[in-house]
């Protein structure tokens, strides 16, 4: 049986193998619970507090406590909006939150949830690169406003945003600034120092550690309303850590820290990919813009639909998406490409393809050798209008 190319690292990682070794031993002797007095108990809180200090290291951050330890990328992301602007609505009745309209949904499905508890809701657009409109956000906050959100690096096209100048101005106004850092991190060097930020989160899978994990950091001195009451974490996250996550999380964030040198590969892969892909006609890159992470590249292409396409691929032996994980298979359009203009037709036929710490040269040529018939095949039983 032919062994797919797996070109999908932005929906999840394969799991590196040191992380597999790393983690072993804690399915077997350290089992006990981190918060217990005696000695198992104790070696298994080195454990959890080394990682800590990983993921610190790989976000810039100067204190390992700043960092806490969550289910997934998107319990960090309800964490920190729900978190911030119940807190800030309780002292000092500020309730607005403004977002991007391009945000991941698990940001994006909890602003309904904030609205209906009387908070409200500025969203702001994007251009037709994917690029948010920053004076139009800048211009949007105000004495009333809690918090600001925008992603660092969008999941479906790769556009880095400009989240230093975004938070800095939040800083200079006393607002807090949060970004979703789940695509980029383990992908571009990140600094939380540099960048400013007030909160910002990750997730283990993307980084070939485990699923189950991820992590909020919150700069000192931010104070959050628990999405989650209990003691661990110092109050900032209550449940029994989840120790095999976070070890898997701490070892891919120590493993990822050094790869972040070795970009070059990653760009060159991508401009492979893009090359042969927009060589076929009818083919047209999203996101263009001139930051974009360097293993994501999103296509529209005329006359199929992405879904079906992404299938089409699948049995030709490369594991490719239609868009978000998250969204994959639903009737609903791609909201991410719908904010930057892309007609119906257009955000129906997307396909992103995404590299990652294991993919191989074969793997991309794979996929380039497989483009052009796929897509012709594709097309001639398609019922999609070109």
């Amino acid at each position: 049986m032919m062994k797919s190319a797996y070109l999908d690292y932005n929906a999840t990682a394969p799991i590196r193998p040191e992380v597999m070794e790393a983690v072993s031993p804690f399915l077997k002797d350290g089992f006990a619970n981190p918060n217990s007095p005696y000695r198992i108990g104790q070696e298994v809180r080195r454990a959890l507090e080394l990682a800590r200090e990983r993921v610190a290291s790989l976000l810039g951050a100067k204190n390992p406590g700043e960092i806490v330890f969550t289910s997934s990328g998107s319990e960090a992301n309800s964490a920190a909006l729900y978190g911030a602007a119940w807190h800030s609505l309780q002292k000092n009745g500020r309730n607005k939150i403004i977002v991007s309209a391009v945000e991941h949904e698990s940001v994006r499905e909890i602003l309904p949830i904030l609205s209906s508890q009387g908070f409200k809701i500025y969203e702001t657009g994007v251009d037709s690169n994917g690029l948010i409109h920053c004076d139009s956000l800048l211009e949007a906050i105000d004495e009333r406003t809690a918090l600001v959100s925008v992603m660092q690096a969008n999941n479906e096209t790769g556009v880095i945003q400009p989240i230093e100048k975004i938070a800095a101005f939040c800083r200079d106004r006393g607002v807090l600034f949060h970004s979703d850092a789940v695509q980029s991190a383990g992908k571009i060097a990140l600094d939380v120092e540099s960048l400013g930020v007030d909160l910002l989160s990750i997730s283990g899978h993307k980084l070939g550690a485990l699923k189950g994990a991820g992590a909020l950091y919150i700069r000192n001195g931010v104070k959050l309303f628990p999405l989650i009451a209990g003691l661990q974490e110092k109050r900032r996250r209550g449940g029994t850590e989840n120790v095999i996550g976070i070890v898997a999380l701490g070892v891919a964030a120590q493993l990822s820290l050094p790869e972040l040198s070795n970009s070059q590969r990653y760009l060159s892969w991508q401009k492979q990919i893009e090359e042969a892909c927009l060589s076929v006609s009818g083919v047209r890159l999203n996101g263009g813009a001139e930051k974009r992470l360097p293993n994501t590249s999103n296509f529209s292409i005329e006359g199929v639909d992405g879904h079906s396409l992404a299938i089409a691929f699948d049995l030709a032996g490369v594991c490719v998406s239609s868009g978000s994980a998250c969204a994959t298979g639903l009737s609903s359009p791609s909201h991410v490409l719908k904010a930057m203009g892309l007609p119906k037709n257009l955000i129906k036929g997307a396909l992103r393809v995404s590299t990652g710490w294991k993919t191989s040269q074969e793997e991309v040529d794979r996929f380039i050798g497989v483009f052009p018939s796929v897509v012709n095949k594709m097309r001639s039983i398609s019922l999609v209008p070109a």
